[in-house]
């Protein structure tokens, strides 16, 4: 038998089952894998929400995607020139003939990377003025109540509580959250909101500063206060916030964003609050203090009032010119009377004499003229007045009209645009519903398409024809058929009984393994591949 006729034997494949075999292939061999690379050609989330870029290095590039609903869940998002640690699996794309990965989670490789973005994090919020120094807060003196976020079952909260117990007990509110891993972010900004966020005087009391706290860790341990969410809300918070997180080596961005950086979770404390014993002590010394000022003051005032006693005239010297001129008064007061009586007198006298009825009767015809012009004036200011006031609420009548008629033509105008509106959207939505079911419909058909073309029914169409044992199951090699064995033989149009020769030597059929055995005897029997350089196996 040639070349050409052992080929035209080889069975034929159409493209659509030659990519899904290809993507079978390499979905099995790579189920999960972790790529590091560098992050080329990402420009943001499409306009779906999907994320599109490749992962390279010195001599090769790979393709990779980002669902939506996974790149919404990263703690760590995609940027470009950032070298990453990819997980996820490896699938092919039909459409384009090309592999690519579908990454699951990603993070940064190495401190070095994460250092870059720190500090790429720290130049864009310092340029949003978070890390201001005229937008920090004082600590109050004596906080009444102090609320201390951090982890509720490590050493910090207690370091805590006995430094504050030590220096000067206060009542701590403690908002119990993760400090380390996934969505201990998301906790740590809650916390921070949700204190800002009690009344003043509501039944849980409102804290005077905040204390966000953790002990000391690597990098990659405290980066969730390196987060921007936990930084905009430390710099959105209205209560005075102490940073407390690592040792006093450790740096992270929420200690620029805090009104105060303490070192270590125990300073934070000592910041909080003063030492009791030394405000007692204090206040003594003061109170000591200004007993004797007090005295010092009494006792200068008290010499000052026997000095002033010592100075003063007798009462009898201060009394006795003011009791002569009292006597001098006395004396002189009948013939004041007198005078002034007489004086009163000749005044009404002469009054008198000029009050006459001819002047009573002059007086009281200027009163009636008087009387008489004051009421022709009052009856003319009110007829021009009455007429000015209708006059204008005649006008202001027409006014009130002709507004009542426009405003009614644009409201008749306003109506008419919206049914305009709402039938032009009434068209758009039976437009949309047409195109939508005939998007379906073509979906359906094409997959009735792939589903006729990747069924066995299409072989046998060719020519070909299926050959079942007595239980119906499919036989795949002449050896595993006995003598006088009943077969079944399927066409295209049709089933076909059928019986072998009965010299045929006689054939044991083996047992079915199990899946675990069966899966080695099949890797077994494999021909061994020869492994790549990539370390992560080949597509065929």
């Amino acid at each position: 038998m040639t070349a050409p006729d052992t080929l035209l034997n080889a069975p034929e494949f159409t493209v659509s089952e030659l990519s899904s075999a290809l993507k079978r292939t390499v979905e099995d061999n790579f189920g999960h894998v972790r790529v590091r690379g560098e992050i080329s050609g990402f420009r943001g989330p499409h306009s779906s929400g999907h994320c599109y870029f490749a992962l390279k290095d010195e001599s090769a590039k790979i393709e990779a995607v980002i669902w939506k609903g996974v790149h919404g869940r990263m703690r760590f998002k995609p940027q470009e020139g950032l070298e990453v640690i990819a997980t996820g699996k490896l699938t092919t794309y039909p459409g384009s003939s090309k592999y690519q990965i579908v990454i699951e989670a990603i993070e940064p490789a190495g401190i070095g990377a994460l250092m870059a973005l720190m500090e790429e994090r720290k130049k864009k919020l310092g340029a949003e003025g978070l890390f201001d120094e005229a937008r920090k807060q004082l600590l109050p003196w004596l906080p009444e109540v102090i609320g201390v976020i951090t982890s509720p079952t490590g050493a910090v909260i207690r370091d805590i509580l006995h430094r504050l117990e030590d220096r000067f007990p206060r009542r701590v509110l403690v908002w119990p959250v993760k400090v380390q891993g996934e969505g201990s972010a998301e906790q740590v900004a809650a916390a921070i909101r949700g204190f800002n966020a009690l009344p003043e005087q509501g039944r849980i009391p409102r804290p005077d500063v905040l204390i966000v706290a953790r002990g000391g860790g690597s990098l990659e341990d405290l980066w969730s206060f390196n987060e921007e969410i936990v930084v905009r809300a430390a710099a959105e918070s209205m209560i005075p916030l102490i940073s407390a997180v690592g040792h006093e080596t450790d740096i992270t961005l929420i200690d620029f964003a805090a009104d105060k950086r303490a070192p270590t979770p125990t300073a934070a404390a000592e910041m909080a609050v003063p030492v009791r014993s030394e405000l007692l002590v204090e206040v003594s010394t003061l109170a000591r203090r200004v007993m004797v000022c007090w005295q010092r003051a009494q006792e200068g005032r008290r010499n000052e009032l026997r000095a002033a006693m010592r100075a003063l005239p007798a009462a009898g010297d201060l009394l006795a010119i003011p009791r002569q001129r009292l006597d001098g008064a006395a004396s002189a007061l009948p013939r004041a009377l007198k005078a002034n009586t007489h004086a009163h007198f000749r005044r009404f006298a002469g009054t008198g004499a000029r009050l006459t009825m001819r002047v009573l009767r002059a007086q009281i015809a200027q009163a009636k003229q008087r009387l008489t012009a004051s009421g022709e004036r009052l009856m003319h200011s009110a007829t021009s007045l009455l007429r000015y006031r209708r006059d204008r609420y005649a006008g202001l009548a027409i006014r009130l009209t002709a507004s009542k008629s426009s405003n009614a033509q644009a409201q008749r105008q306003i109506i008419a645009r919206d049914r305009e509106r709402a039938q032009r959207l009434a068209d758009r939505a039976r437009r949309a519903l047409v195109t939508a079911m005939q998007r379906h419909q073509a979906r359906v058909a094409h997959s009735g398409q792939l589903l006729a073309a990747l069924s066995y029914r299409s072989v046998l169409t060719r020519g070909f024809a299926l050959v079942r044992d007595e239980e119906g199951h499919a036989v795949h090699a002449a050896a595993a058929i006995g003598p006088a064995a009943h077969l079944t033989l399927e066409f295209a149009d049709g089933r076909v009984a059928a019986t072998t020769d009965t010299d045929r030597p006689a054939v044991t059929r083996p047992t079915k393994p199990a899946a675990g055995e069966a899966k080695e005897q099949s890797r077994a029997a494999a021909p061994k591949r020869i492994a790549k350089p990539v370390g992560q196996g080949s597509l065929f």
